[in-house]
C-alpha cells in the first residue's frame, strides 16, 4: 500500500496547473448514460475514482476510451440496470447512476452506496425525489430497486440542500414527462457544469446555479463534447501548500470565482492574494493570524477545504474555531495533526485550534481515513521539522492528480513508496 514521504520546511514557489474537477467528472460521466452514442470529455483528471467511475459504466454495457485526459464514453448499447455492489461500495458518487438508469430504461437496480468514511450521508433524499417523481422504490438486500414506466414531472422541495441529491433529480428530470422545479437546489460550480453539458444534449434547463432550477422533460437526448471545470479544491489546496510553507504559488487554469468565500478566509489571515481571469497568487506570508471558519453549502465555505484550511490553521498566530456543518464526522484528520504536535481540542462538529507558529509541526507517521483529510496531512507534512510519513494515501489518489509530482515541481521533497 502507498505512502508519501516528506521531508518537511522547504518554502514552496512557482506556477501549477489545475486539473479538471472530479466532482464534475464523475456526474458528466454518469449522464452519458441518458443518450445512445460517443460523448467525449476533455480535461478528465486521471484519479482513482474515475477509473472506477469507468468500470461501472463497463459493467452497465459502455465502452470508454482514456487518453491525455480526454475520455470518450460510448453508450450506445446498456447491457444492464444494475449497478453492483463490488463497483458501488469504492466510491460514494455511484449512486449518480440511479436518475440516468431509471428516466433511461425505466428500472434500475442500485447497490447502497460506500465511498469515504466521513459522515453517513444518507440518501434519503436521492429517493424521496424519485419517489415525487412517480418511481416505486424498494430496498432490498442493500440494493435499491427503481422502477417507473415514465418519470413525471414534478415539484420538489428538498428539505436540506444536498448536491448529489440535485444533480440526480436533475439528470433524470431531464427525460420525464412534463416540467420539473427544484427547490432549495445545490448551487455548486460542479451542478452548474453538469447543468452546461446537458443542454449541450439538448435539455432544457433554467436556473442552475441558483436555489431553483427548471428543467422540462424532453423526449430524447444526444452525446456532446464539453470540457470539465477546474477542481476548486485542488486550486484551493494547492494555494494552502504555498500559504503554510511561507512561499508564493501561482495556481492556473482555475475560476476564481468558485472560491471566494475560500479566498475571503486567506485575505483575513492576513494573506495578500492576486487573481486574474484564470489565475490565483498567494503572496509569500511568514506570520499569518488566526480565523474562524464554518462549513456550509456552496458558495459559503466548502467542507472540502476544511481539513487543509484546519493544517494552515495550526500555525497561526492565536486561536481559530472551525465548525464543521455539513458532515457530523469530518474531524478525523485532528487526531493525526495532532500527532505533528498540533495543539488541537476537538468537539462534535467544532474543533478549537490554537496556533502554534514559534514551536512549529515536528514530523511523525501519520495515516490518512480520507480524500481531504489525507491532503491536510500532507500540507501539514510540508511544514513540519523533519521527515513525515502519511500512510494509506490511496485516499489521495481518489481526488488529487498527481499531487506528489504538482508539489515537486513547487520545490517540495516528496516521494511515493510502497
Amino acid at each position: 500500500m502507498d505512502k508519501m514521504v516528506i521531508k518537511g520546511g522547504v518554502e514552496l514557489n512557482g506556477s501549477v496547473r489545475v486539473s479538471g474537477a472530479k466532482n464534475s467528472a464523475l456526474k458528466l460521466m454518469f449522464a452519458s448514460l441518458l443518450a445512445e452514442g460517443k460523448h467525449v470529455f476533455h480535461n478528465v483528471p486521471e484519479l482513482a475514482d474515475v477509473e472506477s467511475a469507468r468500470k461501472l459504466l463497463q459493467s452497465l454495457g459502455c465502452e470508454s476510451e482514456f487518453s491525455q485526459n480526454t475520455l470518450i464514453i460510448n453508450s450506445k448499447s446498456l447491457a444492464s440496470n444494475k449497478a453492483d455492489y463490488e463497483l458501488v461500495r469504492k466510491m460514494r458518487a455511484s449512486i449518480l447512476c440511479l436518475g440516468p438508469l431509471l428516466a433511461k430504461t425505466g428500472d434500475a437496480i442500485v447497490s447502497l452506496p460506500g465511498g469515504c468514511a466521513i459522515g453517513t450521508r444518507p440518501i434519503d433524499l436521492h429517493l424521496e425525489a424519485m419517489k415525487a417523481m412517480g418511481a416505486e422504490i424498494e430496498l432490498k438486500e442493500g440494493y435499491v430497486h427503481a422502477k417507473a414506466k415514465k418519470l413525471k414531472g414534478t415539484t420538489f422541495l428538498f428539505e436540506k440542500v444536498t448536491v448529489g441529491g440535485t444533480e440526480n433529480m436533475m439528470m433524470a428530470a431531464t427525460l420525464a414527462e412534463g416540467a420539473t422545479i427544484l427547490e432549495n437546489a445545490a448551487k455548486e460550480p460542479e451542478i452548474v457544469d453538469l447543468a452546461n453539458y446537458l443542454i449541450k444534449m439538448g435539455a432544457k434547463i433554467t436556473g442552475h446555479g441558483t436555489s431553483v432550477i427548471h428543467i422540462e422533460g424532453v423526449d430524447k437526448l444526444k452525446p456532446a463534447e464539453h470540457t470539465i471545470c477546474p477542481d476548486r479544491i485542488e486550486a484551493g489546496t494547492l494555494l494552502i501548500a504555498g500559504a503554510i510553507t511561507g512561499g508564493e504559488v501561482t495556481v492556473t487554469h482555475v475560476e476564481p470565482l468558485y472560491l471566494e468565500a475560500f479566498l475571503s478566509k486567506l485575505r483575513e489571515a492576513h494573506f495578500k492574494i492576486e487573481t486574474t481571469s484564470n489565475t490565483i497568487t498567494i503572496k509569500k506570508l511568514k506570520s499569518w493570524k488566526s480565523v474562524d471558519i464554518t462549513t456550509a453549502p456552496h458558495p459559503l465555505f466548502a467542507t472540502d477545504l476544511q481539513a487543509q484550511f484546519m493544517a494552515l490553521m495550526t500555525l497561526a498566530h492565536g486561536t481559530s474555531v472551525i465548525a464543521e456543518t455539513v458532515f457530523e464526522n469530518r474531524f478525523m484528520h485532528v487526531t493525526e495533526l495532532m500527532r505533528l504536535g498540533a495543539d488541537i481540542t476537538p468537539k462534535t462538529q467544532v474543533a478549537v485550534v490554537r496556533g502554534i507558529p514559534e514551536k512549529g509541526l515536528t514530523a511523525a507517521p501519520v495515516m490518512a481515513t480520507d480524500l481531504r483529510a489525507s491532503a491536510s496531512l500532507v500540507l501539514a507534512g510540508l511544514a513540519a521539522r523533519g521527515e513525515t510519513v502519511v500512510n494509506r494515501i490511496y485516499h489521495l489518489d481518489r481526488g488529487y492528480e498527481r499531487m506528489e509530482e504538482k508539489l515537486s515541481s513547487l520545490g517540495a521533497q516528496i516521494r511515493r513508496a510502497d
